[in-house]
């Protein structure tokens, strides 16, 4: 894939970890992976967090498990402003959250390039729940269209005191638009950040397509060890063996960030043949320890 760089440096957000403008992230590298045939056995014991986005249609997600980031990302050329509250990010009283990209900006945002094109929105947990170690899913329906770059992925909550990507990046689930069959998962950390980070790909057979359907992303994450699984199919496993003498920064707390973004460095920007609004649907995010029966929604 080509090492495209993306950085994920929010401009003026506001956030509990004021750390987080410093946070940047690159495309996936190309590192081989010999993974495990099947998924390891995480079956959930206790969950740790877990949101099933239960509520009236049109509420905002619950403050305490979530903050809301808002402004423009200057230095990966995104297009959208992530706006607060239930703005582009709501329940739709079906026991999901709904993450909407619209062309608008009714509110004169103004963003790197000048007057916003798109809004959208992203979610973080900072500040309201951190995790070392377990099985961390979410099930989702990513939207499509070229342009679209929805996201499920970690940041070490030691940002602010080491900033990125000394903290360390997990990045479950990354889909842009030009590749709807496509997935990638992948790290980051210090020396093996940008087009150096380690990842993989996964890609449906026979041609599916990611936006058709509900699919669960989900890595599970031990000392020294993490896997990395599409709807329970394992297809990367890293540890620090495959850093080459280089730090494993990931024996340690992350907390969690959802985001839709809009065009950018990676994805290119939406043309002509992408529609608006698109949405990230998801249906539940967890967070579980150890073993007995996993559940799903």
């Amino acid at each position: 894939m080509s090492p495209w760089k993306r950085p994920r440096s929010l401009r003026g957000i506001a956030l509990a970890a004021a750390a987080l403008t410093a946070a940047l992230s690159w495309a996936p590298g190309s590192a081989a992976a010999t993974p495990p045939t099947s998924a390891p056995d995480n079956r959930v014991q206790a969950a740790a967090f877990e949101d099933n986005f239960d509520g009236p249609a049109g509420s905002a997600v619950d403050g305490g498990k979530w903050q809301i980031e808002t402004g423009d990302n200057v230095s990966n050329h995104e297009r959208q402003y992530y706006t607060a509250g239930n703005a582009n990010a709501a329940l739709n009283g079906q026991g999901q959250l709904v993450i909407t990209a619209r062309r608008e900006n009714p509110n004169n945002y103004q963003c790197w390039y000048g007057r916003c094109e798109y809004t959208s929105a992203r979610l973080n947990t900072a500040g309201r729940f951190t995790q070392t170690y377990g099985h961390v899913e979410a099930r989702m329906k990513v939207p499509r269209g070229q342009g679209m770059w929805p996201a499920f992925w970690m940041l070490g909550n030691d940002i602010g005191q080491v900033g990125w990507p000394n903290s360390g990046e997990i990045d479950v689930m990354e889909n842009v638009g030009f590749e709807p069959s496509t997935v990638h998962g992948t790290l980051h950390g210090p020396g093996y950040s940008g087009s150096g980070g380690i990842g993989a790909a996964y890609t449906l057979p026979g041609g599916q397509v990611f936006a058709d359907d509900f699919h669960t992303f989900a890595v599970d994450w031990a000392p020294d060890s993490i896997t990395w699984s599409v709807d329970g199919n394992v297809y990367q496993r890293r540890t620090p063996a495959d850093l080459g003498g280089k730090q494993w920064a990931f024996n340690k707390p992350f907390f969690l960030i959802l985001n839709l973004a809009v065009g950018g460095y990676w994805p290119g920007d939406p043309d002509g043949s992408t529609s608006f609004p698109q949405q990230l649907v998801v249906d539940h995010v967890r967070v579980t320890t150890s073993n007995t029966s996993r559940t799903t929604k």
